[in-house]
């Protein structure tokens, strides 16, 4: 009799598991736990909460829908609030466990949490699995990674590098040992350690994530890539991805890829299985293409570590960052006076969604015209975005700011030329004047 703790981290999903599956084969009993960090309603370095309101409402809607998915096999989802090297040492003393499974992730306070798991004495099995290729399957070493995205991608391009075929979700879970149900309550459930809802998300928002087909977990997930990929608008993703307004100009896959209720390789399996039917165009590669730039911040993290955390980034002759507190509250705010960059900060506070380019002219207009540490820009990203993933957002600021792999050493954008080439009408703008 073997039990085992499965621990949920960005990966909130049944499909397309391999941890998950490893745990469930290797174990006659299986506990599935989330932890719910404290620190995350907690104030930053910077002055707001880690979590904001609408990013708290995507993910209790998505554990919401992986503890229905857990109970339909048979099992359970623990939620626990606290630090997992506090909470899950207890459980295993609890449930007798013998180790636990999860995820790896790259990042330095994620490794931390494994370090600390394993210095409390827990025996702790990791596995690589939110990147779309297999890091064995590359044509380089994780840890060689090229420094540039065009190496990267042409290295992959040229070995035919594929993606595995998706894992199908396991039908039964092993059950839970038998515990005393006060003792398991003691432990946490979704009524007292979920924040109470935030307020819905505005409905001007283009991921409406109050709506059915857009709300958080791996159902709306799954249903969300079979609806995008039977639809002609795949084919023109290449042409209509730097839109601003809508559900219809880009994939909307990231909120899901971020919390891990989808996998990027069941959203390449739903891109093949189109173009095997459709045929191959700019507009499928294009999603590729973006999919690539995903695994490549991942490998370029796996690579430089916390590095890329620092004040100065990849580059040890940078300076250290000028900050600008009144700008930055401005920024946040919407009210700098820049109305494109004011409409894009009003949409992303209430809604925790703003479109790629958006997020590009709002992160250089911090940092180049507000003089402002990205840093404080990337930490508000993490507020607010539903589709927040420590591996894109950093390794994107950094690439802005001139401080990661960029070959330009950063990249400024002219708001008024922006302005002209996405929102001549001003159409966006004046939907957003208000909030």
């Amino acid at each position: 009799m073997t039990t085992l703790i499965y621990w949920f981290r960005n990966d909130l999903r049944l499909a397309d598991n391999p941890a998950l599956v490893q745990a469930c084969s290797g174990a006659t009993h299986v506990v599935p736990v989330y932890c719910h960090l404290p620190n995350d309603r907690q104030p930053t370095r910077w002055g707001f909460e880690r979590m904001g309101p609408q990013r708290q409402r995507f993910l209790a809607d998505t554990l919401s829908e992986l503890a229905a998915q857990l109970q339909a096999r048979g099992s359970r989802l623990l939620e626990c609030v606290g630090h997992p090297h506090e909470v899950l040492p207890a459980l295993a003393k609890l449930v007798q466990a013998t180790g636990v499974v999860c995820e790896d992730i790259a990042a330095p306070e994620e490794e931390a949490q494994v370090a600390a798991l394993r210095g409390a004495g827990l025996v702790v099995n990791t596995v690589w699995q939110s990147s779309l290729l297999d890091l064995d399957d590359l044509p380089f070493d994780a840890g060689a990674c090229p420094e540039v995205f065009t190496a990267f991608r042409q290295a992959v391009e040229r070995a035919k590098v594929l993606p595995a075929t998706p894992l199908a979700a396991p039908a039964v879970l092993p059950p839970l040992p038998e515990i005393p149900e006060d003792l398991l309550e003691g432990i946490g459930s979704p009524a007292n350690v979920r924040p109470p809802p935030a307020a819905l998300p505005d409905v001007r928002s283009s991921f409406p994530h109050h709506t059915p087909a857009f709300t958080g977990g791996e159902t709306a997930a799954t249903a969300h890539v079979q609806r995008y990929f039977s639809t002609p608008q795949v084919s023109s993703y290449k042409a209509t991805r730097n839109g601003l307004t809508g559900t219809d100009y880009s994939s909307k896959f990231s909120p899901w890829l971020a919390t891990g209720a989808l996998s990027a390789r069941t959203a390449y399996a739903g891109l093949k299985q189109f173009e095997n039917t459709h045929g191959a165009d700019d507009g499928t590669y294009w999603l590729w293409f973006e999919l690539l730039w995903r695994d490549y911040f991942r490998l370029i993290q796996l690579k430089h570590g916390a590095c890329m955390y620092r004040a100065r980034g990849l580059r040890d002759d940078a300076p250290p960052p000028a900050h600008n507190p009144r700008g930055f509250a401005r920024w946040c705010a919407g009210t700098t006076g820049e109305p494109l960059v004011d409409a894009g900060m009003r949409e992303l506070h209430a809604t925790g969604y703003l479109s790629n380019r958006l997020r590009q002219v709002v992160a250089s207009y911090l940092i180049y015209d507000l003089n402002a540490d990205w840093r404080a820009g990337a930490a508000w990203f993490e507020s607010q975005l539903l589709d927040y993933d420590a591996y894109s957002n950093q390794g994107n600021w950094l690439y802005i700011a001139g401080r990661g792999t960029d070959p330009r050493g950063g990249r400024r954008f002219n708001v008024k030329k922006q302005t002209q080439d996405h929102d001549p009408d001003k159409n966006y703008q004046r939907l957003w004047q208000q909030v």
